[in-house]
Formats: C-alpha cells, structure tokens, sequence
C-alpha cells in the first residue's frame, strides 16, 4: 500500500480525534482542504480522559463557526482493561521525564493504534458504502516525535497493517490513508495548524487553549508540564515564539523553564 502524499480530490475523511495537539491540528488541515470531517474519540480507559472533553469543545467551537464535522464517542475501556500501560493502569504511575526516554515505554499502550485503526477502517468502508464515495481517506495525527518509544506510530507500521485490512475486507481499494505528520516534529505540526486557522478565519488560542497533551492531568484538568508529551508540547510553542494557553498547574515560565532543563539535561547524557 501506498501512503497518500498529498489530498485526494474527494472529500471525505474519518480521523481519530483525541483531543490533543496533534489530531485537533490535524482536524484543522482537513477542514482547510474542503473536507467533511467523521471524528472518532475512543475512551480506552485513559486516565486523561479530559481530552475527550477537550474534543467535544472544539467540536463545538467549529459548529459554532460553521464548521460542521461529525464526532462519536467509541467506549473501548473494557477491553483495554487488558493492556498493560501507565496510561492506563491505576497502579502504574506515569512517569516523568524526556519524551524519548526509555522510561516513557511505560506509556505505551499494546496495539493500541491497530485496534483504533481497525474500527476507523470498518467506519470508512461503512460511509463509502452509504454515501457512493469513490474514495475516503483515514488519517491520524502521528508524527515523528512518536517514534522513538511508540512503534505502532512508525510509517512501516501503518503500510504493512492497511495491506491486512485490503485482504480482509471488500472495496478496500475506495480507502485511503493520509498521514501529514508522519515526519513532522510538534513545531510543525503547530505551524501547520497555524496557518490552517488564518485560512479558517478562527482562533488559535480558543482552539488550543481545548486540548491537553498531559498524560497525568490533576483533578482541575491542569496539565502538571512534567510528563514527557507535556515537555514536547510546551518546547514546541516556545520554539515558534508561542505561549502555551492551556493552564498549566504551575506558571508558564516554570513550566518553560523545567522542560529546558529536562531537554538539556537529556541532550547531555
């Protein structure tokens, strides 16, 4: 199978939404390529739950400015009661750190991206079918940050499981599957949706001020800036001049001002 390197000309896509930088911006590149837009948020039992929450404001915010796109809610939590992750074992904790350290393995979640790709393929044959679309295109938000600890976000990954779903079902050749990010880092991921909201005419703070990139968020739904997706997420906005809205417990200089450190700190050993 051949990864989309560029928009099909239909205009028609199911993407995971799940609340965080990279599928909102994501979301965002879709809706300045025309697309009408089904969004699946799956609930897999992630102590960051938040995000979904995070998802349906934006969902709202789009509506609100005409921007009609499509959002279901998948309960897998009880199946993946099963997997072994930090994310989402209550007797894990989630560790600290740089994002390519080894400790962050912990928060990988046992094919977790192949059971979401499986349902996100099943929904766009679904939706092909309803809808005569000659063809639909399946895209996530994976990017190149995700690699190093995160194999099923690796382009290999996504090439060899899409073959499978083409031998096991009928009109497989109407789905496609776009990956924009997959060599990105979070910097340009940020850009990208920048300029996609000038284009939209919407608000870059309202938008990203509803999600959260924290694995461990406290009761308030505060980031803590300490996690290793949180130390990306926050080098990311300073490294394009940018200060993150969403609240962190503490104050953006510290939190800014940890994740140097920590960055550093990696950087050195």
């Amino acid at each position: 199978m051949v990864l989309e390197s560029s928009i099909p000309v239909n205009k028609l896509a199911v993407i995971s939404l799940s609340g965080g930088l990279d599928s909102t911006s994501l979301l965002l590149n879709l809706l300045n390529n025309g697309y009408k837009v089904y969004a699946l948020s799956f609930n897999y039992g992630q102590k960051h739950i938040i995000e979904i929450e995070k998802a349906k404001q934006n969902i709202q915010y789009l509506s609100k400015k005409g921007f009609n796109v499509s959002h279901k809610i998948v309960n897998l939590s009880d199946c993946m009661d099963l997997l072994s992750s930090s994310l989402t074992n209550k007797d894990l904790e989630v560790p600290t750190g740089h994002y390519e350290q080894s400790n962050m393995k912990s928060t990988f979640v046992p094919n977790r991206n192949a059971i979401f790709c499986s349902i996100l393929y099943g929904y766009s044959i679904t939706l092909s079918q309803k809808y005569n679309q000659s063809t639909i295109i399946i895209s996530l938000g994976v990017h190149s940050g995700d690699h190093a600890i995160y194999p099923d976000c690796r382009k290999e990954f996504y090439i060899k499981l899409f073959d499978s779903f083409k031998e096991g079902n009928w009109n497989s050749e109407n789905i496609k599957i776009y990956l924009p990010y997959i060599n990105l880092d979070k910097a340009q991921i940020l850009l990208d949706a920048q300029k996609a909201i000038k284009k939209l005419h919407l608000d870059f703070s309202a938008i990203f001020k509803n999600t959260i990139t924290s694995y461990n968020p406290d009761e308030q739904g505060r980031s803590s800036g300490k996690t290793g997706s949180d130390i990306e997420r926050i080098l990311a906005f300073d490294s394009i001049g940018l200060k993150d809205p969403i609240q962190y417990i503490d104050t953006w200089e510290k939190v800014l001002k940890n994740a140097k450190k920590v960055e550093d700190s990696y950087k050195n050993n």
